[in-house]
């Protein structure tokens, strides 16, 4: 995923740079002033109310998770908080962590903290696990796929990214590693601490780690919010 934040510009009709995907490179107040809110906004919040949604469905599915999530999960083993409060205590640990990095977190940032640890939390006391392995299978196939579009519709919205994905492309461009080594480092090592403390990995571990990257590619194309480019940017 990637990096949003940049320098914010006195005037925000134009948008100085864009990747081949859409997203723009922006400041915190320059992603607010950009316009469309009207539809950012709700997309922004849609997409982590259905990111925690999917995290839920992948809890009670029991059949493996994210690498985040096992982390979430067993430090939830051994700590007085729910699974969702864990959540949002480790999304602010790691946004605490961007200081050094000298990332600036947005409106978008800030909402990935707070509305996905309640929204798991809602979705966890609504779900139950299926009694059936099919059931379970299916609900976990489910979560990943809504996981992949969920974070896609977020993105999309291009009010900031999430604070792992901050961590992400701060370290990337302070170390001058790729995206994808730095990315792979972060997840193996966040695994392996979660795994440590008895979170729960499985088949849906591996499919999460083999599906999320192009599920978010896939659903991006469709869900990225365009903002206007300058004529020196197109």
């Amino acid at each position: 995923m990637l990096d949003v934040f940049a320098t914010d510009r006195a005037t925000i009709d134009l948008v100085t740079t864009t990747d081949h995907s859409g997203l723009t490179t922006l400041g915190p107040l320059a992603q607010l002033r950009a316009g469309r809110l009207g539809r950012r906004l709700p997309q922004l919040l849609g997409g982590l109310l259905l990111y925690g949604l999917s995290m839920a469905m992948l809890v009670r599915a029991q059949l493996g998770l994210g690498p985040w999530d096992v982390l979430h999960q067993g430090l939830s083993h051994y700590l007085p908080l729910s699974f969702g409060t864990v959540t949002i205590a480790v999304g602010v640990v790691v946004l605490a962590l961007w200081i050094p990095l000298r990332q600036k977190p947005g409106l978008g940032t800030v909402a990935n903290v707070v509305v996905i640890g309640l929204a798991v939390d809602l979705s966890l006391w609504l779900l139950d696990t299926p009694d059936l392995l099919a059931n379970r299978v299916l609900m976990m196939i489910a979560g990943v796929v809504l996981n992949g579009m969920a974070g896609a519709v977020y993105i999309g919205s291009q009010l900031g990214p999430g604070p792992r994905d901050g961590l992400m492309t701060g370290l990337a461009a302070r170390t001058g590693g790729s995206l994808r080594l730095v990315r792979v480092s972060i997840e193996l090592s966040v695994l392996l601490i979660g795994v440590m403390l008895d979170g729960t990995i499985g088949v849906g571990t591996v499919l999460y780690a083999l599906a999320i990257g192009p599920l978010v590619q896939f659903f991006l194309r469709f869900s990225i919010v365009r903002l206007p480019v300058s004529d020196s940017a197109r």
